[in-house]
């Protein structure tokens, strides 16, 4: 029967922790799956989270610790001491240590790693911590099972037992020479097959994917999606293997990357989380709304601009949102379509052969709308002429609406800034405006004022 968190469940832990029955929680949560221990944890106060940390075996709260949500988990790690600290991260992938030890105050992190017993393990922290949180060197693992070439096939099994007791999980076997170049890779069915006696440099497969330590996080991933790896080797410049990037930690970070696009889309202009300061939340909001505020403006002053029709033609004003809308929701459509496509890299080919194409697509929603617009006025008893500056606004805006969507993301890409940016109000409010100017100039021209 699956592990049940309930009520109960956490009000017993919250007792059994106020009364110290260390004994009942050890018997209580020893089977336990780390990730469920994790959700125990997060139900629990502070002093009472760090209180079960310590108390369980760091086999098991280790992992627990990297399911917590990283706020909680470094509020945790505060209330531990620099020995404690290390015990914790001495039980984890080296990736994941590195991830904690880079969340750390530096002279804390500093001796956290003096405090870890296995000096291999504190030094393969300390190079992870030296590539770029978003390249292959940052994502990478130290931990992998690798072979010489001219290891004989008896050897290469003892040698991989061996490593395999410090590997979570065995994705790949990988094959190197004697100055620990990637050479390739070795399948366990050949292994299994071939003679005791056999070399390795006879039977392993050359072709091998592979990253280098400063391959983009994006490109990474694109490359695991593409060749369906469950994880990938990473090479320094020199062609020597220094790690591997397994699914999980690319899954991590195709999630934290849609979780920042996500809010930029949203106007949020840096990663933040519901349970932050206040400060951090308008730090981070504060700057679209500017944005937002001064494109209001700006319709403000266009409308000023055409203070007569609306006093001559008062229907006009009742349209304009009608108009801002729908250039709005074309553009951030628009946008949005190209923006998961550079994502995903399937935006390919010349930038006027996707305007056109857009443009395309726009006309025909610019047309079907305008005939429905056109209807409705013929159905409520508007005059023709209003209805054709209403339904000839309303294509003109969503073609430029469509042309602006498609064309910023594809330029802010090409200059390296990230084109979820487009998706969000930057879109909006230079549609708004453009859409508002249109639409009283066209009117101006059909109705004549």
């Amino acid at each position: 029967m699956p592990f049940q968190i309930s009520d109960e469940l956490i009000v017993q832990v919250k007792h059994l922790i106020e009364t110290e029955g260390d004994d009942q929680l050890h018997n209580m949560l020893n089977e336990v799956h780390f990730a469920d221990i994790a959700e125990v944890i997060s139900e629990l106060n502070l002093s009472e989270a760090t209180y079960l940390i310590k108390l369980l075996d760091s086999e098991k709260t280790s992992e627990a610790l990297m399911e917590l949500e990283e706020d909680f988990r470094e509020r945790i790690l505060e209330n531990l001491s620099a020995k404690e600290i290390a015990e914790e991260l001495e039980e984890m992938d080296t990736d994941d240590a590195a991830d904690v030890v880079a969340e750390l105050p530096n002279e804390l992190a500093e001796e956290v790693i003096a405090e870890i017993e296995d000096e291999k393990h504190a030094e393969d922290i300390k190079e992870l911590l030296s590539y770029e949180e978003d390249t292959a060197g940052g994502l990478m693992a130290k931990e992998l099972v690798k072979v010489k070439e001219t290891w004989t096939v008896a050897g290469c099994v003892r040698e991989m037992r061996r490593q395999a007791k410090n590997v979570t999980r065995v994705h790949s076997i990988y094959v190197v020479d004697k100055e620990e170049r990637l050479k390739g890779r070795l399948s366990l069915k050949d292994l299994l097959t071939a003679p005791t006696k056999a070399h390795i440099s006879d039977v392993y497969i050359s072709k091998v994917d592979f990253v280098s330590v400063d391959t983009e996080g994006e490109e990474v991933a694109r490359i695991m999606q593409k060749y369906d790896l469950e994880a990938i080797p990473v090479i320094d410049h020199e062609g020597v293997l220094v790690g591997r990037v397994t699914i999980d930690d690319i899954v991590d970070f195709i999630k934290d990357e849609a979780e920042k696009d996500y809010q930029l889309a949203a106007g949020i202009s840096q990663d933040v989380e519901a349970d932050d300061s206040v400060w951090e939340l308008t730090r981070a909001r504060l700057p679209w709304l500017v944005l937002g505020l001064f494109g209001g403006l700006g319709s403000v002053f266009i409308m000023e601009g055409f203070e007569e029709a609306l006093a001559k033609y008062k229907e006009l004003f009742f349209f304009t949102p009608l108009i801002a809308a729908m250039a709005g929701n074309v553009g951030v459509q628009s946008s949005a379509i190209i923006v998961q496509g550079l994502a995903n890299d399937v935006v390919k080919g010349s930038l006027f052969n996707r305007l056109v194409k857009e443009i395309s697509l726009s006309l025909i929603s610019g047309v079907t709308l305008g005939i429905l617009v056109i209807l409705f006025g013929a159905i409520t008893g508007m005059e023709l002429d209003f209805s054709l500056t209403i339904a000839l606004s309303m294509l003109c805006v969503i073609i430029v609406a469509a042309l602006i969507g498609t064309f910023v993301p594809i330029v802010l890409d090409k200059r390296g800034i990230d084109p979820a940016i487009a998706t969000g109000p930057f879109i909006t409010t230079s549609n708004d405006i453009f859409g508002i100017f249109l639409f009283f100039y066209i009117a101006k021209i059909i109705l004549g004022f």
